[in-house]
């Protein structure tokens, strides 16, 4: 994932501003965003306009450096994203003459062919600002789900600012934003307007039947797509379902693709997790079948806690749980990148298409579950894509996730959602359609006890004394006086725990503005989806904590917790911090982290 920032129709177009604006660029590579595109950096001046970038080079390395052009340079673009039928298009495009061999330089192409309707055209992952110089408009726009990080403010001298994180709007903008996903902004226009309205949007209950061979079909076309890299990559492995899927389909079809005649057919596989978790011994089985070059890499609760800061100020959020996941996550991306890896693969997505949240086992009925998973596809951005874009970022290495392939989506969303109910006395335990599709007898994608492995949220799947070890952290840093106070220090989303209460001075401090605390969605801590699962289940209203583990019989197994370091146990005996519980799932926030 690259990094953009634009400044359009600002009023001051002097030298002055020009050092300004070259000044918020290079801090952004030196200090914002340089870690989103250590490997080049460049800016286009039109009158009032400056378009930014950094980039991190997945696709034509050597040429594809930015701002792109068309041919004259009236159409300038700069794109952070991956188009993934770039070549189909450049084919529809034959009377124009490219200047490099970049997926993303065929918007610059498209709108001077089609205009602003051309965006549904794209396949991939994107946000771009693309200023028309004919008539000095522009338009932006981010991809469907919002899978690729995007901001906008406005200046009181009437500009408007666009950049891929936060970072780059607080000093000079009145009031920021996030930028909604599968919109476009037309500068002719003033405003917004969505360009993605697919059929499932309207939440309308859909009647397809359940094709199997059609979902493997169009999962494993979501996964080839993703192969498309001039640099070495690998894959995320939990041992999860959806990474489990992702590593073997990525297998399967790795040789034969331009990667692997650059990069060899052995694909390389990345697990993190405390010493002993279940994610690095499920992770390493997988592995094992799939015959990965797996890459284990271990943190202690004082490495992740050590880490807090730093992941608060790249994935700007005060969100409990996208904080709890985002840092194992952190910690790895950084070790893949030493190892000169530059964009992984991920699972991202699936938990909110197929309903394999665990108290999606209490939904009432096909209509209320099919609505339940609209809403949290619509929610990703927020939370999950948020964490995995940016986790990733700040150390330079780019993820993509099939499971939010556009065209996946639509067959995902239009099964019936019957078929998604989960029934245990039919033997359908949740994603039990995802799992059917890849029950291959003959060619087995996974063994079986893999293929119906209930599911972990990563938080709890690293280690379970990771999220013990952060609320005993939280607690030596906020006292009960504090929490007392708490709604008249943070009337706006007021932190109800210790552990919420300690990230939010933390993100406070790095993004004091209000525009900065409104773009983290939430509420009290019964918000979001939980009200969901206590509107399904009642008991459900006794587990206030977002990685949701309660003794509500959900969840098939029991487990120990592993023993918090006795510095973090704040007072607490060994016995109240290592008792026995019960995993079930939860979100108290917002969406829980799939693995």
């Amino acid at each position: 994932m690259c990094g953009i920032l634009a400044v359009l129709g600002c009023s001051d177009d002097s030298q002055a501003k020009r050092v300004r604006v070259l000044e918020l660029s290079r801090r952004q590579l030196s200090s914002w965003l340089k870690h989103r595109g250590p490997d080049w950096s460049g800016l286009h001046q039109f009158g009032d306009n400056y378009l930014s970038h950094q980039r991190l080079a997945i696709i034509d390395p050597a040429s594809g450096d930015q701002p792109l052009y068309n041919e004259d340079k009236s159409i300038v673009v700069t794109v952070n994203g991956e188009i993934y039928n770039h070549e189909q298009l450049r084919k529809s495009l034959a009377n124009h003459k490219f200047r490099t061999g970049s997926d993303c330089e065929v918007i610059a192409h498209l709108y001077e062919e089609h205009g602003e309707g051309f965006i549904d055209m794209l396949d991939g992952v994107f946000s771009f600002v693309l200023l028309d110089k004919r008539d000095n408009s522009f338009i932006v726009a981010r991809d469907a789900i919002g899978v690729t990080s995007l901001y906008i403010g406005w200046g009181l001298d009437g500009s408007i600012w666009i950049s891929s994180e936060m970072k780059g709007l607080n000093d000079d903008c009145e009031h920021f934003e996030a930028f909604p996903p599968g919109h476009l902004y037309s500068s002719k226009e003033h405003g917004f307007k969505r360009w993605y309205n697919p059929v499932w949007f309207s939440e309308s209950i859909p009647s397809n039947p359940f094709d199997p061979l059609a979902l493997r079909k169009a999962f494993e076309n979501a996964v080839i797509k993703r192969l498309m890299t001039d640099v070495p990559f690998g894959v995320l492995l939990s041992g999860g379902l959806d990474s489990s899927l992702v590593a073997s389909v990525t297998a399967r079809h790795l040789a034969g693709t331009k990667a692997a005649e650059q990069w060899g057919t052995q694909l390389h596989s990345f697990c993190v997790g405390l010493e002993g978790s279940p994610d690095l011994k499920a992770g390493k089985e997988v592995a094992d079948y799939l015959g990965t070059v797996h890459h284990e890499f271990t943190f202690t609760v004082q490495d992740g806690i050590d880490a807090i800061e730093d992941v608060i100020y790249h994935i700007e959020t005060y969100d409990v749980t996208t904080i709890r996941a985002s840092t194992p996550m952190f910690l790895m991306s950084r070790k893949i990148k030493s190892l000169g890896v530059k964009m992984v693969i991920s699972g991202e997505g699936s938990d909110e298409l197929f309903g394999g949240y665990l108290y999606f086992h209490k939904a009432p009925n096909k209509e209320e579950l099919h609505q339940e998973t609209c809403s949290k596809v619509k929610a990703l951005h927020q939370y999950d894509c948020l964490r995995a874009n940016k986790s990733t970022s700040a150390w330079g290495l780019e993820v993509r996730v099939p499971f939010l392939d556009k065209e996946f989506i639509n067959i995902a969303m239009s099964i019936d959602p019957e078929w998604k109910m989960i029934k245990r006395d039919q033997g359908r335990i949740e994603k039990w359609v995802l799992r059917k599709a890849f029950d291959d007898e003959e060619n087995p994608y996974l063994p079986k006890h893999i293929l119906y492995r209930q599911k972990e949220q990563f938080s709890d799947g690293v280690g379970y004394s990771w999220i013990d070890g952060l609320k005993a952290h939280a607690a030596l840093h906020v006292t009960d006086r504090m929490m007392q106070n708490a709604e008249r220090i943070y009337p706006h989303n007021t932190p109800t725990t210790k552990e919420g209460y300690y990230y939010r001075m933390i993100f406070e401090r790095f993004f004091p503005q209000n525009s900065a605390r409104l773009t983290v969605p939430g509420g009290p801590s019964i918000a979001c989806s939980t009200a969901k699962a206590i509107e399904w289940d009642a008991q459900w209203s006794n587990n206030l904590d977002p990685s949701g583990r309660a003794a509500l019989g959900v969840h098939s197994s029991a487990y120990e917790h592993t023993t918090v370091p006795p510095s973090l146990s704040a007072g607490k005996s060994a016995s109240e911090m290592n008792k026995k519980a019960r995993i079930i799932d939860v979100p108290t926030q917002g969406v829980i982290i799939s693995t």
